[in-house]
């Protein structure tokens, strides 16, 4: 429904309208959490909450008409009304108010025009177009507006008879009006598992078996296979038993995670304060939600925040002062591992629960010790196998392509791979995790690899068929590439998407860490409904992104790893509608064909890279549909290099 009205309302209309806007998610879910129908409105109390409710959820639509006259006195008081299906309309004008008076003390008329009758058609259209012009705001004398905007310019009024109840001031400043949250009819923080959400098996055993363990553990768990929901029904099942007041706090290291937790929490009945941005917009909010936790005025207090936000000063303090129950939830856990985080793990939090498709830490074996130590241990362990076997992801098909270094590059491999060499034979007995000089030795080469130059002619072999994609992912490196005609050397995502822009002429987009938070929403709508072919992007969607509807993946870099490539295979085999096979193109590199042999100078080294390459090749290929034949697309290399007796259960 859309109306148009003056802006002289009723004190019940105002409140409504004003906690519609205000606490729209609250409303929508504690309605829907308690199924309300109609047969249940005998009060007004009700009523009002009812209509917040339509109003909340868009089923009603209000905008206030204004005279651009200020010297004239009076208020917009048509009296129109259309009622339309997708054939038919009926309009009316005139006085048709279902009042005692209306109906039998006055005299009133009400003209009626039907769409259906041939005499009457043109009466009805023309009233049609005539309320079309004024909610666009197009009709003259008139200015029509929003309600948020008719608020901020103090433009609404209570009717006489009701303004000596309240002030409209006092609406706006506070929330006292709405029922308190620990009464009947609270419109607070619920936590309650919605109707519509059937957990998995693996989701259900992963809930009773962190409750079993005293709400402490880590749930391991394939890429998306639904950790979220698990953890939010965890908490959801322990609130059941504990009780009342609880703190959650929910940590995640990226900012679109954070508004993916925030949708998902929104659906279980919270409305948790994001703290994820400068300081100003989340800190005085956090200490009266906490002054309240602990005054018993809230039962719930939920509370997303990103890892960044989660090391600064003044949060620790405003969690560490907490005594009430208290569940903290790490997202993508392992990254908590490193050393400035792990130090601020709250210890006041009773209850902890960390979820990761990946927890152990690559070479960081005391910080996965650290994070067992402070979650508890993982209890449920579902492989990306069974996700499969369970039809909870989607199948997929591996095509590997090999990539050929070229000699400058191969010859800098291989220079690289004896520094390596020699600096962890140097310090390998003095440090438990690698020094920064051989991490970045590390880094140096992983990113030759990533950016290797024939990984552009391959990819534009492969697209130039596929001009008419749609649903692509292309995964770049962070290193440089050389520009085609120029010494200039550019970042590989770039020439990437000069490649598939320009030349190809595909709708290409790049999706990257400077990528603002509104920019990376429209992008991912953008791609779901296919209006932007293909995403460019580096390590950002690596973790927890949500782009369930990609159905092709060209994947130029990959470390050695095995986190990276596990989570982003699973990120690419998230179900979608009309979504039954997922393809995953997987850039090879190999050594150049002269350095195959044993005599060449390169052969340890080229040996060694191919060697870590097919560890990921097997990974993928075990799973995949066309696995045997993905394998077997690199026998003939194998056998030159000597490596068919490598383990290809890896």
């Amino acid at each position: 429904m859309r109306i148009v009205s003056s802006p002289v309302l009723s004190l019940s209309d105002y409140k409504s309208i004003f906690h519609a806007h205000k606490y729209q998610y609250q409303i929508s879910n504690k309605i829907k959490f308690n199924n309300y129908d109609l047969s249940s409105l005998d009060t007004k109390d009700s009523l009002y909450e009812y209509i917040s409710y339509l109003i909340s959820t868009g089923s009603i639509d209000i905008k206030f008409a204004i005279l651009e006259d200020k010297n004239r006195r009076g208020i917009y008081h048509e009296k129109i009304g259309i009622f339309k299906d997708e054939e038919s309309s009926v309009v009316f004008s005139g006085s048709a108010n279902e009042t005692f008076s209306g109906v039998v003390r006055n005299f009133e008329q009400v003209d009626v025009f039907r769409s259906w009758k041939k005499n009457e058609r043109l009466r009805a259209d023309r009233k049609k177009r005539s309320f079309d012009r004024l909610w666009e705001n197009e009709t003259r004398n008139l200015e029509v507006i929003s309600f948020p905007e008719a608020n901020r310019r103090n433009i609404l009024e209570i009717r006489p008879e009701d303004k000596g109840r309240t002030k409209l001031a006092n609406i706006k400043s506070s929330n006292s009006l709405l029922p308190h949250e620990t009464e009947p009819g609270s419109l607070g923080e619920i936590l309650k598992i919605p109707s519509d959400i059937d957990l998995y098996s693996h989701q259900r055993v992963g809930v009773r078996e962190w409750l079993t363990h005293s709400g402490r553990g880590i749930l391991e768990m394939a890429t998306g296979s639904g950790k979220t929901i698990a953890a939010l029904s965890a908490a959801t099942k322990l609130y059941e038993i504990t009780g009342p007041p609880l703190l959650l706090v929910i940590v995640c290291p990226y900012l679109h995670l954070v508004d993916q937790w925030r949708e998902e929490a929104e659906e279980f009945g919270l409305n948790p304060l994001i703290c994820a941005y400068g300081r100003e917009e989340w800190y005085e909010q956090l200490q009266v939600k906490i002054f309240n936790l602990k005054s018993e005025n809230t039962r719930i207090l939920s509370i997303i925040s990103t890892n960044k936000t989660f090391l600064s000063k003044p949060f620790q303090r405003s969690i560490g002062r907490v005594r009430e129950r208290f569940l903290f939830v790490a997202d993508e856990v392992h990254n908590l591992g490193a050393e400035s985080l792990r130090e601020c793990l709250p210890d006041n939090a009773q209850y902890r629960l960390g979820l990761s498709a990946t927890p152990e830490r690559w070479f960081d074996p005391k910080g996965t010790e650290a994070l067992q130590e402070y979650f508890g241990p993982s209890l449920v362990e579902y492989t990306l196998e069974e996700a499969l076997s369970d039809e909870v992801l989607c199948p997929y098909q591996y095509i590997p392509h090999v990539v050929e270094l070229s000699d400058v590059e191969l010859s800098e491999y291989s220079s690289l791979s004896k520094q390596i060499a020699r600096t962890y034979a140097s310090e390998k007995d003095s440090f438990d995790q690698p020094s920064q000089k051989l991490k970045a030795l590390l880094i140096k080469r992983a990113r030759l690899i990533a950016t290797a130059e024939n990984k552009l002619d391959v990819l534009r072999q492969l697209m130039r068929d596929r001009r008419n994609s749609k649903h692509v992912l292309v995964y770049c490196g962070d290193g440089r590439v050389e520009e085609a005609g120029s010494e200039q050397e550019i970042r590989q995502i770039k020439a990437v998407t000069q490649l598939l822009g320009n030349e190809l002429q595909m709708r290409v987009a790049t999706y990257t860490a400077e990528t603002s938070t509104e920019r990376r929403r429209q992008l991912r709508k953008d791609f779901a409904e296919g209006n932007i072919q293909c995403l460019v992007a580096i390590r950002c969607l690596d973790e927890g992104v949500d782009i369930p509807e990609t159905e092709t993946a060209f994947v130029l870099a990959s470390t050695s790893n095995p986190r990276q490539f596990i989570q982003r295979r699973g990120r690419l085999l998230r179900r979608a509608s009309g979504k039954n096979m997922a393809t995953i193109h997987d850039f090879v590199v190999a050594p150049p064909e002269e350095h195959r042999n044993p005599d060449s100078d390169h052969f340890t080294a080229t040996r060694k890279l191919f060697a870590k390459e097919l560890r990921r090749v097997f990974e993928f290929a075990d799973l995949a549909e066309n696995g045997p034949e993905a394998r077997g697309k690199l026998l003939d290399i194998r056998d030159e290099l000597n490596l068919l007796d490598i383990d290809t259960s890896v």
